[in-house]
Parts: structure tokens; C-alpha cells; sequence
């Protein structure tokens, strides 16, 4: 194995990938391509790969003339309804180029909350992946609300990892990896290994994301790497640009080492 390179990402033969919406809409919309690139190359290694995408609301408001992203909910419903088709059919034009498939799969929070959705969700997923199909995850924000919608996707894709019992998780952002405070402050250092156990009580949290489209943060992406790490599911935290690196097991971004599996 070639020095320095992960092997527990090597070796992973079950992959969740989760991508923001700044990464993937407005003027990062081109960085679809890219991302697919990765996923197919990991894909075309053998591996299964479930990939975790918001960008539903954010990709649908240029289509209806707003200026930025909705504050109510029966407006962002709308541009959700808009914005998922066209994520689609963006994300299936790139996937054709490898010959590949995209299935859809929408759920809200209380879909894994309960027993029968919850189960039917994994049973969907199990035979997308035993088909050789690349399901595409995403909050259904058309019918999701305040109360129950998950709040990030951070969150979802850590919940997806557990049910798929994925081999590792790739958490995508537009920062490089997880820093001791905002990286754009003085003295923010970057974290390479975070242990299982670690609280990282001494981190100072600041958003990840940009252009007032995302929802999710720092916090919430240390809160699903938990979540994920408690399952014994490693993850890497790491910018959307650097995704087929990380794929390949190059030391980039910040690595959440996973707890032991009882």
C-alpha cells in the first residue's frame, strides 16, 4: 500500500458521500461534474457508493426569479419541488458519461424514525446498491417542515451511513478540513485526527458553507462525524475539491477515527 495513504478508505467497500449545497448550486454548479468523476472512479474500483446531496432549494430559486434563498416555507417547498428535478437530471447527464445510474431517494425525519419507512428505506437503498446503482439521497423538502425537517444534511448522512452500515463516511464542505476556529480568524490551525472519544472542547465553531444557501455548519458536521464514529464508521472532512483524493485515501482533511464495533 502506498505510504501515507488511509487504508481503511481503501479498503471501504460501502461509501456515503454527503455534498452541500454551496458546493453544488449557483456559480459551484459546474463542481457536479468533478464530484461525479470521484464517485465514478471509486464505483468503477468495485465499491458501493451512496451519495447524500442537498441543494434542492438553492438549486431551484434562480428558476423562480428569487433573489435569494426563501425565508418561508411554502416557498422554499416550492423551490425544493423545482430545484430537486433539475438536480437530477444534472446529476444523471454527468453519471451517463460512465455509463452509471442515479436513483432518488427522499426521506424526512420522521422516515427513520419509524420502524416500517425506516426499514423500507434501507431495503430501497440495498437494492439500488445491489444493482449497481448510485442512489442519490436528499431531505424531501417539498413536504418536510420546521418541526420535522432533520436541519442539515450533515445530520441525514450520518443517519444514512448507520442504516446502510457503510464502511466510511465523507462529509464535503467548502473548507479544507475541520480547524481549531473559523480558518479565516488569526491562529486557526488545522486538526488532522480527531479520535473517537475526543470532545473537541477547544475548538471554537464558525459556519462552513457560503452563499447564504447552506444550512449546516461546523457544529453540525462534528455532531454527524460523531454520530457516524459511534456507529464504527469512520469519517474525513474535507472541501468538495479535494473529493478524489479523499476517495482514494490520500491523508486529506481532517480524519474522525472511528469507534470500535461491538
Amino acid at each position: 500500500m502506498t505510504p501515507g495513504v488511509r487504508p481503511e478508505v481503501v479498503s471501504a467497500h460501502r461509501v456515503v458521500v454527503k455534498v452541500g449545497s454551496s458546493s453544488i448550486s449557483g456559480e459551484n454548479a459546474a463542481q457536479i461534474g468533478p464530484l461525479v468523476d470521484a464517485l465514478a472512479a471509486l464505483h468503477a474500483r468495485g465499491a458501493e457508493v451512496v451519495l447524500v446531496s442537498s441543494g434542492a432549494i438553492a438549486t431551484g430559486i434562480p428558476f423562480l426569479s428569487l433573489d435569494a434563498r426563501p425565508t418561508d416555507l411554502a416557498t422554499q417547498q416550492a423551490a425544493a419541488a423545482v430545484g430537486q428535478n433539475v438536480l437530477m437530471v444534472r446529476y444523471q447527464e454527468s453519471l451517463s458519461r460512465y455509463g452509471l445510474t442515479a436513483g432518488q431517494i427522499l426521506l424526512t425525519a420522521t422516515d427513520l424514525e419509524h420502524s416500517t419507512p425506516r426499514s423500507n428505506a434501507q431495503r430501497a437503498m440495498e437494492r439500488l446498491l445491489g444493482l449497481r446503482v448510485l442512489p442519490i439521497v436528499n431531505e424531501n423538502d417539498t413536504v418536510a417542515t420546521q418541526e420535522i425537517r432533520f436541519g442539515d444534511n450533515d445530520r441525514l448522512a450520518a443517519l444514512v451511513s448507520e442504516l446502510v452500515h457503510a464502511d466510511l463516511l465523507v462529509l464535503l464542505s467548502d473548507v479544507d478540513a475541520l480547524y481549531t476556529r473559523p480558518p479565516h480568524e488569526p491562529g486557526a490551525a488545522r486538526i488532522e485526527r480527531v479520535e473517537h472519544d475526543d470532545d473537541l472542547a477547544d475548538v471554537e465553531l464558525g459556519d462552513i458553507g457560503s452563499a447564504g444557501v447552506g444550512t449546516g455548519g461546523a457544529g453540525t458536521k462534528i455532531a454527524a462525524a460523531r454520530h457516524a464514529v459511534a456507529h464504527g464508521i469512520p469519517v474525513v472532512l474535507t472541501s468538495t475539491g479535494s473529493v478524489d483524493a479523499a476517495l482514494r485515501g490520500e491523508p486529506v482533511g481532517t480524519w474522525f477515527e472511528a469507534a470500535p464495533r461491538d
